[in-house]
């Protein structure tokens, strides 16, 4: 297979919640965390730790922080990555 001759560019974005909520973030938490690439431990083991103690102590806390950089277009980090995609497609 011939390489191509443009260069390829890939950026990056393990997500961010939709909200400074603590719902918000436990939503988001549950998902990335319930992904095998990214815990890698057996299911029967992580999840009850996810379920029990993570998703029950984290949310809370992570929304408050999340609050403190959020701004009125949104998340920081999906607004920068939008803003770097729409660089890379100028």
């Amino acid at each position: 297979m011939a390489a191509s001759a443009r260069p390829h560019l890939l950026l990056v974005n393990l997500g961010t919640p939709d909200a400074p909520t603590p719902e918000s973030v436990r939503a988001f938490l549950s998902e990335f965390l319930s992904d095998p690439a990214v815990v890698d431990l057996p299911r029967w083991i992580w999840r009850p730790i996810l379920d029990k103690i993570v998703l029950r102590s984290r949310p809370d806390r992570v929304a408050e922080a999340y609050g403190l950089v959020w701004t009125e277009a949104g998340s920081p980090l999906r607004v920068a990555t939008e803003r770097m995609v729409e660089a890379v497609r100028a």
